[in-house]
């Protein structure tokens, strides 16, 4: 089975308090809505220190259009995206140049040619490497590239698959939207990118990388819930869809969804002992912790990125992966549950045995 050789993350230089991120956006929504002082408590209730963003926060004072929003977005996603594939050939040993397939996963912006051939050019990797762009799982769209990698990397034991995650959800803000939804995600949603480099069996006995392998992945669509979260668009970008029902949706659905999952490969919650969740704000862990059975201290990781880094989209459950990896807490034999939701609507289940 394939194996997780290397994870990686990188942020923008713009580290914003969620102080100042209240300050901004009372000013902002205040000659708009007569419940902002009401509607101020979502910062201090988010679980949110700091975040980091590609602009400072005076860029958001003023409109902008689609074009220069979109242009930062393509910068930004090609440095960051640069950053973690170096890094995460740096950890496991290899060239990047060695990299046969790249995987890039975004929902917070546009472009073609994609931005894994603008990384090809960049990095100057292979001519001949496999590209795919994935483009609308949102805060799945981590777990679902994982999962993705993992198909390729068991048909190939000689495969090097890269996995990038990178959103700029700073860009997708709507100046002229004072929704609630829109309110909502200024006090949740950071900037950040997350690679993850999935190796074959052969390379994994070659190198003697000692990963976690991925043991089994499911995805899970629920019919009628294409409202939950998502984008609306118009002549300025992106409009945010957000749902207060998703934290319901998790103490309704994720149980027995992750408990069939489980079952399909002779294992029970008493089996895992790592809980590797998206945190997609406090709310969202709240309800993790009420529908599942977890052990103490089981989203200490999950509440440790969410406060440090806000809710990133697709590569945040990837920070947290890392930090699971970098506590050295994962003892040889033991299970583990990678876990998303995102637009659809829609759960994502890796199993990971380290």
């Amino acid at each position: 089975m394939p194996h997780i050789a290397a994870v990686a993350t990188a942020v923008p230089p713009h580290r914003v308090s969620q102080e100042t991120a209240r300050q901004l956006v009372a000013t902002h929504f205040h000659p708009h809505r007569g419940d902002v002082d009401r509607l101020l408590d979502v910062f201090s209730h988010a679980g949110i220190e700091t975040r980091c963003l590609c602009v400072p926060p005076l860029w958001f004072t003023e409109p902008k259009t689609f074009n220069e929003k979109n242009t930062l977005y393509i910068e930004w996603c090609t440095q960051l995206g640069a950053q973690v594939v170096l890094e995460c050939a740096t950890r496991a040993g290899i060239s990047p140049a060695e990299i046969d397939h790249l995987i890039f996963v975004s929902t917070t912006g546009l472009a073609t040619p994609s931005i894994d051939a603008r990384l090809v050019e960049t990095l100057q990797l292979s001519s001949h490497i496999r590209r795919t762009p994935v483009w609308g799982l949102g805060c799945a769209g981590g777990a679902s590239g994982l999962a993705l990698a993992c198909r390729l990397a068991a048909s190939d034991p000689d495969a090097k698959v890269m996995l990038i995650a990178v959103e700029l959800c700073s860009l997708t803000f709507h100046f002229a939207d004072f929704s609630k939804s829109n309110f909502v995600a200024t006090a949740l949603f950071g900037d950040g990118a997350a690679g993850v480099l999935i190796v074959g069996d052969d390379v994994m006995a070659s190198n003697g990388t000692a990963g976690p392998r991925i043991a089994a992945t499911e995805s899970t669509t629920w019919p009628g819930s294409l409202d939950v979260m998502g984008w609306n668009f118009d002549s300025v970008g992106m409009q945010v869809v957000f749902s207060r029902a998703i934290p319901q949706i998790v103490r309704e659905k994720v149980r027995s969804n992750m408990e069939s999952f489980l079952d399909s490969h002779r294992l029970t919650f008493s089996d895992l002992s790592h809980y590797i969740v998206h945190p997609g704000g406090a709310k969202v862990l709240e309800a993790y912790e009420e529908a599942l059975p977890l052990p103490n201290c089981a989203l200490s990781h999950a509440r440790s990125v969410l406060r440090d880094y806000g809710n990133m989209s697709s590569p945040t459950v990837l920070f947290v992966l890392e930090r699971l990896l970098a506590a050295q807490a994962a003892r040889a034999g033991e299970w583990g549950i990678l876990t998303a939701l995102g637009p659809g609507f829609s759960a994502e289940n890796v199993l990971l045995q380290f």
